[in-house]
């Protein structure tokens, strides 16, 4: 959280939101390098926390800057570049999850470290278990998989959810006790053994 207030403190005095609208309006590439370095890192940290993947990531955090660049005549910025681009990052994710289907999870390799002391029963079941979950958590709707993922695997508060998604509390309540449901519906099985 410190670190995302940071990242829209660090912006440049050079690219305020009059001087930055006139010059992308102008066609001023060097306003769209200066909005790169400034918040691309940001960018990239919203879109992994929902990807998960580095190279799907940076190939996602470039579309959204082609994407502004392409829109610049036509965008309106009412808060900050930062928030606007950090809205774009998090729906660039979504679209990309919506459109990964039937996604496989991750196969095992020789380098799939394993506890040597662990029987190997325990492992495989283990390893069926997870792979179970990830299924389960693919199968819910990409919103629904957003907020889960961001409060169950990066720790965010409900807050910070609806902050980051631009969604109210209430919705992020209601996100996680969908999946929630879903996702015990979908583990029954295995939760009973």
């Amino acid at each position: 959280m410190l670190i995302r207030s940071l990242s829209h403190s660090l912006i440049p005095i050079h690219l305020s939101l009059d001087n930055l609208t006139a010059r992308l309006k102008t066609d001023d590439k060097s306003a769209l390098k200066e909005l790169f370095e400034a918040h691309y890192r940001a960018v990239c940290a919203a879109i992994h926390r929902l990807v998960g993947e580095r190279g799907v990531t940076e190939d996602l955090a470039q579309q959204v800057f082609i994407r502004f660049w392409e829109k610049r005549q036509s965008i309106t910025i009412t808060t900050s570049p930062g928030a606007y681009l950090h809205r774009m990052a998090v729906n660039e994710a979504l679209a990309f999850l919506r459109t990964r289907k039937n996604q496989q999870p991750d196969e095992i390799t020789p380098a799939t470290p394993f506890a040597p002391e662990a029987d190997v029963e325990e492992n495989f079941l283990h390893g069926e278990l997870e792979q179970h979950i990830h299924q389960a958590i693919d199968t819910l709707p990409p919103r629904c998989r957003a907020v889960f993922q961001l409060s169950r695997f990066e720790e965010l508060s409900y807050q910070e959810i609806a902050d980051q998604l631009d969604i109210s509390v209430k919705t992020v309540e209601h996100q996680i006790g969908k999946a929630l449901r879903v996702l015990r519906e979908k583990l029954y099985p295995y939760i009973q053994q």
